[in-house]
């Protein structure tokens, strides 16, 4: 009798874990949730239904000078202590539950609220802190402190759909085609080392800042200890939350560009600075030793999602995949090429994101709002940036 053998290559498909995509269209005009709906439903095997997600921009025009809170409710009581929180602390335009679908995929969802709110002008004041300071404790206060609230979001016109189901499933349970914006990204989970639950499903979220992320992060431990030193609350302990923080710290406090802050977090090996010249190799150890503690190590892929447009950036070593692809102002990222091409199936130059060089692109009034500062975002590595109404270009200019 023989005796059974092993599963061959090409029986067992082991998924490669997680997918993320992203649409954006650089003239600000708004679209449905329609097509990241499609592109992340195409890579359904990247997944295991335990996490999906939808970050939009530009969805709350009536409400754009105010901060769009999503917040998740596990019980009543948590919903009661959170509004009584945000009474105490914001002034509140209008608050309403988040209209939702029925969903054979999604089971027992948590009670889904938003807030569109302005900080209290007195306790702002009393605060000494600007506004995006003083919305993030707040934030971290009702993640922290009030058991069974969770903020999904907390940005100006954008906002996080998320939860725990496949991504095409969640997008039904949240109508996502009923919502208009001029960005979408969207996360199918696969999660290897966490549950899945509704506040750890992706996108995860800071101010206007949202990260879908294909992967994991294995200095996870030292990139918690850095950014929690700085006042950041990681409450959820989850690696992708770490990133958003960092990208925070990074950009809105110590003044980086969105490029710049990519590459401390995937900065030159030790190796390849010993071969640059000496302005340049100052400059790149300055940077590994003062930020030693934001450096990234491990697989994988991620897209940043902000109010002026996204960045995408792999991992050095290219362990994870990410193509980009773009049809006139259309710009198109996905964990799969055919992600890109079944809603674009006339895509132009499609290409995979290089290891550790960010791939940014802005609204053309965000570049043009820019002007001559955008000289000055160049960063010392290669690096690519979409041009208004053209393509990528590489940027390999020295650190001045």
């Amino acid at each position: 009798m023989l005796r059974r053998q092993r599963p061959r290559e090409g029986e067992v498909r082991i998924p490669s874990g997680c997918a993320i995509a992203g649409i954006m269209d650089k003239s600000g005009k708004r679209h449905d949730g329609s097509d990241i709906l499609k592109s992340i439903a195409l890579m359904h095997d990247r997944s295991n239904g335990l996490g999906g997600g939808f970050a939009a921009y530009g969805i709350y025009p009536e409400f754009a000078e105010l901060s769009a809170f999503h917040i998740m409710y596990e019980c009543k009581e948590a919903r009661n202590q959170t509004e009584a929180y945000l009474d105490q602390h914001f002034i509140s335009e209008k608050q309403e539950r988040i209209p939702t679908e029925p969903v054979k995929g999604v089971q027992d969802p948590p009670d889904i609220w938003r807030y569109f709110v302005a900080p209290h002008p007195v306790k702002l004041n009393m605060s000494g802190q600007d506004e995006a300071e003083y919305t993030m404790q707040h934030v971290f206060h009702i993640n922290a402190a009030i058991p069974g609230a969770f903020v999904a979001s907390s940005g100006k016109n954008m906002g996080a759909f998320k939860g725990v189901g496949y991504p095409e499933d969640i997008g039904a349970f949240y109508r996502i085609q009923d919502y208009k914006g001029w960005l979408w990204t969207a996360h199918g989970r696969f999660p290897t080392n966490t549950p899945g639950w509704w506040g750890g499903a992706h996108p995860f979220t800071l101010l206007n800042w949202s990260i879908v992320h294909n992967g994991e992060i294995s200095s996870y431990d030292a990139n918690r200890r850095y950014v929690e030193q700085f006042g950041y609350d990681c409450a959820l302990q989850t690696d992708t939350e770490v990133i958003t923080y960092l990208f925070d710290l990074l950009i809105r406090r110590h003044g980086f560009s969105q490029e710049m802050a990519a590459h401390i977090m995937t900065a030159s090996e030790w190796d390849e600075i010993d071969t640059m010249d000496p302005q340049r190799a100052a400059f790149e150890t300055a940077l590994r030793c003062v930020y030693s503690s934001a450096l990234i190590s491990g697989p994988m892929s991620v897209i940043l999602g902000s109010d002026e447009g996204l960045l995408a950036l792999n991992d050095r070593l290219k362990l994870r995949a990410l193509m980009a692809g773009e049809k006139d102002s259309m710009v198109y990222l996905a964990s799969e090429q055919a992600a890109i091409e079944i809603v674009c199936p006339d895509v132009e130059n499609v290409r995979p994101i290089d290891g550790g060089v960010p791939f940014v692109v802005q609204l053309d009034k965000a570049a043009k709002r820019g002007g001559q500062d955008a000289e000055e975002r160049r960063m010392p590595k290669g690096g690519h940036r979409e041009k208004p109404g053209g393509s990528a270009s590489a940027v390999n200019d020295k650190e001045e």
